[in-house]
């Protein structure tokens, strides 16, 4: 017995030991192939660290559990910036015994607080379409035997996950947050049932910009049977519950090929009307449970047809509600009478062919009725029918609807009819009346009411053409705290509007945003004006500014703003503005942009074509000037707002629509780790370009002189050009601050001393605002005031290989050096330096690779060749060479690698050719090679560039050629119908006689 004991503890710990020792054993292999299958299948950049990688037999026994801890997965192209998934950790529960097979099996995968981004172009490209085809299997067993990765999932699991979706292309966005998902299905079999439960706390859904669903809890339970060798996903149980609105899904999924198939029916499991007010914007919260309804819902929907890229599915959904309502417990009044029908239908998925229909909305607000009836055919071109009328004692809304901490009277009517079609061209016949009369808003957080409010609005059109739209403002006025504002606007037209308005008074902003507070944003300050205007935009964008009459002041004092976009805060300490039909002239402006102080005076011209039309720019010309000015202020961390070192990640775009030159003077601008001080000069912003103009600045110890542009028209591909000239700037300092030198000359850290330089370079800047140093291209002279070379890795090898102790160390002064870059490299063109009795030429190229390729020649005196390198010389000169009774000597040596490990070779030698010209006629081969390589890639760009043009030219005149078409055939069947009715007036006139008097009564 003792013996069996021993033996049992023996074997117990060497399972132990096996335990321990095989996750060590296999875990290059697995990081092996995970690396290979992530290569080989994802077209996109997935990044974590191999120390994050681990592996255990303990964790999920008797699988081998793989976790990744700090996952990014992060796209490509267009999604280069996007990061698709970020993971806190991931798990992958591996078959034990398939990692000693060819096949690694995954059971099970678990995500732990994922983030995940899914975007959709309005292009239709998708950020989560990064799988890469296989071109090479030829069908499905060629594809099997070329994998040695298989996921036969029988669980998932995802905790505390976020997930973002936004459709451009719809355009509909919804966004979950604390998602818990599970699942479970045997994926090695061809036909299972596939089980999930999904909960989510907080639930968004938005569509064209408005949120349709906000704050609001989702609870799924979903079975769906699975039928892999037919692709075919048929629902079977399911609930689905929207805070207290539950619904189910009916029908099955079919994906041939790349296809989609969608056969499915949907509708509410329950028909209480509370149900379904409990998704209304604004009704769920924590008093919905004690608000009492009543009412009764149908709610039924589907979603049939093919999805491939150009067919979406049709769909439809029918919604009544039959004598709704609802009380809140604290109010006296209730909201009852609520009748709906209603239906949204497309019969292909397309917005031109959806149709909705408000065939009845009746609503009780204690005594006041709203009523609409609606009818739009299509969501691009518009035929629309319908009117709606309301008229609301606003003290009576607050007797149905709790308006926390807000006293409201007055008595607002809307009353407006439209029908027609509404399109680029053409408006509705419409008629709407909104008048609000004898205002009052009264909040808790401010003593003062707004009194007095009243406004009278009217949009009419009894054409249906747009210009003979007008939309009229007849009256507006209110009184804060004793304080009038009041003002008119009248607009005639639509795409070339006449105005003629007035805006009067004063806005405590102080005041007001305590009465209606801003979420996300803090503004105080005051705003006086009168300001008046009237004319013709057409007449703004001729310039014509005497047929437009515009005059008036405005006066700001103290304004202060901050929100969530502007963390840092605006402060206007004070600013007055005098207004004329051409522009506006601003004076005494002053105050801060988060902690840098700023004055400004200046005009701004076509202020009124900039705010009514969307082509017009706005011109202007300003002084501005600045004591301090922090420029790393600004570059804050997109989630939480607050300043990091480095630029933010994504170009920054130069405004459209602006055309305006900005004198500035600032003491001190602080950029990065760099204080540039004295900064004067002139930048210019205009057509998406900004350019400097004698921008002068000192720091490092020297002075900058730049003038270039900034060019952001493609966002993608933004462009710069610069030109410097710096004046005694120190080689370690340029090293330390610009990331070129870096990359170009990072000799420069090792030298000490000062150099003055031109330069002109230009090329693309990369999504993080660097330069792509493959596309530059410049030329100047670099001029060395004075550089003392030592402990420099390439002399140290030259010094080596000739023997020569003075080139270890020595100084450089006065020397001027022209350089060129070509295709991405810096080329400089041969220099002459003496060294004691050594004449020496450099030139070459450095590449962004950080590869050099240089050649130096050496004039010495015969008699400082030693006899190791005569030797060596005595195989590389000519037969008709010879050191005897020569002076002097040329050796030419190569030099290549980095400059952290440069190679240096002896590659010729020659009593008869100068230094200089050994170098260069083979500088002038190399430029020569880097040009004619620059010069075929700008031709396979423009290649690229004309090929996308020609597409984009065949795909116009493709839609023109379906355009005229498509007016053909409903010209021929207006024709016909013309016909039609014509032949029938006719046919009738000679089958049923006009009616004749009988007279024979009166005989």
């Amino acid at each position: 017995m003792k013996k069996v004991a021993i033996g049992f503890f023996i074997f117990l710990a060497l399972l132990l030991a096996v335990a321990a020792v095989v996750p060590l054993l296999f875990k290059d292999k697995i990081k092996q192939t995970l690396d290979k299958e992530i290569a080989k299948n994802i077209n996109a950049q997935v990044i974590y660290e191999t120390d994050d990688v681990s592996l255990s037999l303990f964790r999920d026994f008797p699988n081998l559990s793989l976790g990744v801890e700090n996952l990014s997965v992060i796209g490509k192209d267009s999604f280069a910036t996007d990061t698709l998934a970020r993971i806190s950790s991931f798990r992958m529960g591996l078959n034990l015994f398939s990692v000693f097979g060819n096949e690694l099996k995954v059971n099970s995968i678990t995500l732990d607080k994922p983030v995940i981004r899914l975007i959709a172009l309005k292009s239709g490209k998708a950020n989560w379409d990064i799988m890469i085809e296989d071109t090479t299997a030829t069908d499905l067993e060629a594809d099997t035997v070329a994998s040695d990765f298989n996921m036969a999932i029988k669980g998932w699991e995802v905790n505390n996950g976020t997930i973002y979706y936004d459709d451009l292309s719809i355009p509909f966005g919804f966004a979950a947050y604390n998602v818990q998902h599970s699942g479970s299905g045997d994926f090695e079999q061809d036909v299972f049932d596939m089980e999930s439960k999904t909960t989510a706390e907080r639930f968004l859904m938005t569509y064209d910009g408005v949120n349709y669903l906000e704050n609001a809890t989702l609870d799924a339970d979903v079975t769906m049977a699975m039928d892999l060798n037919q692709s075919l996903y048929t629902f079977k149980d399911n609930s689905i519950r929207i805070n207290e609105f539950p619904f189910k899904f009916d029908g099955a999924i079919l994906m041939p090929e790349e296809a989609i198939d969608f056969d499915l029916t949907f509708s509410a499991t329950e028909t209480d009307f509370r149900n379904v007010l409990s998704v209304v914007p604004g009704m769920y919260s924590e008093q919905f449970d004690d608000i009492k309804t009543g009412g009764k819902l149908s709610f039924d929907g589907y979603f049939k047809g093919r999805m491939i890229d150009t067919l979406m599915p049709g769909y439809g959904v029918d919604l009544k509600v039959i004598e709704g309502m609802f009380k809140y417990p604290e109010l006296p009044e209730a909201a009852q009478n609520i009748n709906i029908d209603m239906s949204v239908a497309s019969k292909d998925g397309t917005p031109q062919n959806t149709d909705i229909n408000i065939r009845q909305f009746h609503m009780d607000l204690g005594k006041n009725p709203i009523d609409a009836k609606v009818v739009i055919n299509g969501l691009e071109t518009m035929k629309v029918d319908g009117n709606v009328k309301a008229s609301v004692d606003l003290a009576e809304l607050t007797k149905v609807y709790p308006v926390e901490g807000m006293t409201l009277r007055g008595l607002l009517k809307v009353d407006a009819d439209a029908k027609g079609t509404y399109s680029e061209t053409s408006m509705p016949v419409i008629d709407a009346d909104l008048n609000l009369s004898n205002g009052y808003i009264k909040s808790k957080d401010f003593p003062a009411p707004i009194e007095n409010l009243n406004m009278v609005t009217n949009v009419r059109n009894t054409t249906g053409n747009t210009d003979d739209t007008r939309i009229s403002i007849e009256r507006f006025n209110m009184s804060l705290d004793g304080e009038p504002l009041e003002g008119r606007m009248l607009i005639t037209g639509i795409d070339k509007p006449a105005f003629d308005g007035r805006i009067k008074g004063v806005l405590d902003l102080t005041k007001l945003t305590k009465i209606f507070p801003q979420e996300g944003m803090t503004v105080s300050g005051r705003i006086t004006a009168d300001v008046a205007a009237k004319g013709k935009l057409s007449d703004i964008e001729a310039e014509k500014y005497n047929n437009v009459t515009a005059n008036g002041t405005m006066a700001i004092s103290n304004l202060n703003f901050v929100s969530t976009d502007l963390p840092q805060g605006m402060n206007i300490a004070q600013a007055n503005a005098n207004f004329n039909n051409e522009r506006v002239s601003l004076q005494n402006m002053s105050g801060h942009l988060g902690k840098s102080d700023f004055n400004a005076s200046g005009t701004v011209s076509n202020y009124i074509g900039y705010a009514l039309a969307n082509d017009q720019p706005l011109r202007g010309n300003f002084n501005i000037s600045s004591n301090t000015f922090d420029v790393n202020e600004w570059m804050v961390d997109e989630t939480s707002g607050e300043p990091v070192e480095g630029t933010e990640e994504g170009v920054v775009g130069v405004p459209a629509n602006l055309d305006l030159a900005l004198n500035i003077d600032a003491k001190q601008v602080l950029y990065s780790n760099l204080k540039l001080n004295n900064v004067s000069g002139q930048v210019q912003v205009k057509d998406q370009i900004a350019k400097l103009n004698k921008v002068t600045f000192n720091t490092l110890g020297g002075t900058f002189a730049t003038s270039g542009s900034y060019n952001t028209q493609n966002l993608q591909k933004p462009l710069f050009d610069m030109k410097l000239d710096i004046q005694n700037l120190g080689f370690k300092e340029a090293f330390n601050a610009f990331n070129t030198v870096q990359v170009f000359a990072p000799i420069a850290k090792l030298l000490e001393g000062k150099f003055s330089t031109n330069f002109a370079f230009a090329g693309e800047l990369g999504q993080d605002m660097v330069p792509v140093f493959q596309t530059l291209d410049g030329t100047g002279v670099i001029k060395v005031l004075r550089a003392a070379v030592r402990d420099v890795p390439i002399v140290e090898r030259i010094s080596s290989l000739t023997n020569f102790e003075e080139l270890r160390s020595f100084v450089i002064e006065n020397k001027m050096i022209d350089a060129q870059i070509v295709d991405g490299k810096l080329v400089v063109q041969p220099f002459n330096l003496n060294v004691g009795d050594i004449g020496m030429t450099v030139g070459g190229s450095t590449a962004t690779d950080g590869n050099i390729d240089y050649v130096t020649a050496l004039s010495v005196p015969t008699g400082k060749v030693g006899q190791q390198l005569s030797s060596s010389l005595t195989g590389l000169l000519g037969g008709n060479q010879s050191l005897v009774n020569a002076e002097r000597v040329t050796l030419k040596l190569n030099v290549g690698g980095t400059f952290n490990n440069p190679r240096v070779a002896l590659a010729g030698g020659s009593v008869k050719e100068q230094a200089a010209d050994v170098v260069k006629t083979v500088v002038q081969s190399k430029l020569n090679d880097a040009k004619q390589q620059a010069e075929q890639r700008k031709l396979q760009l423009q290649d690229s560039v004309n090929a996308e043009l020609n597409r984009q030219k065949q795909e116009l005149e493709r839609k023109a050629q379906e355009e005229l078409e498509k007016k053909r055939r409903e010209a021929e069947q207006q024709i016909k119908k013309q016909a039609a009715d014509k032949v029938g007036g006719f046919l009738k006139g000679l089958t049923k006689p006009a009616a004749q008097p009988d007279t024979t009564k009166n005989q």
